[in-house]
């Protein structure tokens, strides 16, 4: 059977890229929306961002004449999320965030030692962080969140 999406495939390599980053240790992955858990301190959700129910958009169209081979185009949704109980730590809570999506963007580029992270281990050509929304809020203490998106293209 044809592939007709790598999204699949990719959101999967994704998370188990950055499942096992080091510089990610502490922070918990998640894979698409969960329930709210305020005693979660740093939460990194793959498939899904705040204030938006969605995970993953994408645009195909065909490579070249003949209809053989189809590119594909897609952004995968995620967000991070710092808190705490105390209502004075926006600055370190706002230096977390950034931290994990530098760990996220470290993630996705290639080195020695994985040098095909930049395709989500073959699954995509390219992978790469291109926005980012950050919001704050003092809510049963001081929230803040990062909404980020990665950027793929594949051929299928």
């Amino acid at each position: 059977m044809a592939t007709t999406s790598r999204v699949p495939a990719a959101v999967n390599a994704l998370l188990a890229i950055l499942r096992a980053a080091p510089a990610l240790a502490g922070v918990r992955i998640v894979d698409g929306p969960t329930s709210v858990n305020l005693t979660e301190r740093k939460v990194l959700y793959i498939g899904w961002q705040r204030s938006s129910d969605l995970a993953v958009t994408l645009e195909q169209d065909f490579n070249a004449a003949g209809a053989r081979t189809r590119d594909e185009s897609f952004v995968i949704g995620g967000y991070i999320e710092s808190r705490s109980g105390d209502k004075d730590t926006a600055a370190m809570h706002r230096d977390r965030a950034f931290e994990i999506l530098a760990a996220v963007e470290d993630a996705l580029r290639a080195t020695d030692a994985a040098p095909t992270a930049p395709t989500l281990n073959g699954t995509v050509l390219w992978a790469h962080i291109i926005t980012g929304d950050l919001f704050q809020e003092q809510s049963e203490g001081t929230l803040v969140g990062l909404n980020f998106s990665v950027a793929c293209r594949a051929r299928i």
